[in-house]
């Protein structure tokens, strides 16, 4: 089963924000600055964080992870946006 999870993170070094966004990008769809919106396994969920604890210094850089629920569930509802933001179907992000 896939679910959909909020992934935003705060990374105070340039080289290692550089290589977070990369990572991210092959997980899921950019919606602001530093917040994606995946779909994951529970597996691709796992290497996704090992990836990203392999980059970050723990001491200096932070990521947060929110489920939102499960792919079959519409959990876009969940989501609002004030101003500028992005019409979210079938895990394609389009600013409006």
């Amino acid at each position: 089963m896939r679910n959909r999870y909020i992934v935003s993170y705060d990374v105070s070094d340039p080289k290692r924000l550089r290589t977070v966004f990369n990572i991210m990008k092959g997980y899921g769809d950019h919606l602001q600055l530093s917040v994606f919106l995946c779909e994951l396994s529970l597996k691709e969920k796992a290497i996704l964080l090992w990836k990203l604890e392999e980059v970050i210094n723990h001491n200096e850089d932070s990521i947060m992870i929110a489920g939102i629920g499960s792919v079959e569930s519409n959990t876009f509802k969940k989501l609002e946006f004030i101003g500028t933001h992005k019409i979210i179907s079938d895990r394609k992000a389009v600013i409006v």
